[in-house]
């Protein structure tokens, strides 16, 4: 893929001056930093389904616990202290 950037000239004479520091024509430079600051994505090879039957796999050995009631999750008890 190929992109045309319009730097001004200032940044580009950084640019190139970091370049010849590195080495590196200016196009080799600015694909070096940019290779830097964007991570490569992880493709999940995983489904959707199989996603979930992990997600549900993991939880399995986690405690019970009850839903908090109505009450205790109001607005009026959540600020009770506030009038």
């Amino acid at each position: 893929m190929t992109v045309t950037i319009q730097l001004p000239s200032d940044i580009e004479a950084e640019l190139i001056a970091q370049a010849n520091a590195q080495g590196l024509d200016l196009p080799q430079y600015v694909e070096h930093v940019l290779r830097e600051r964007v991570p490569p994505r992880t493709a999940s090879s995983n489904s959707p389904a199989e996603r979930a039957k992990g997600w549900r796999e993991s939880a399995r050995d986690l405690p019970h616990t009850p839903p908090l009631s109505d009450d205790a999750i109001s607005r009026e008890s959540i600020y009770r202290d506030r009038g």
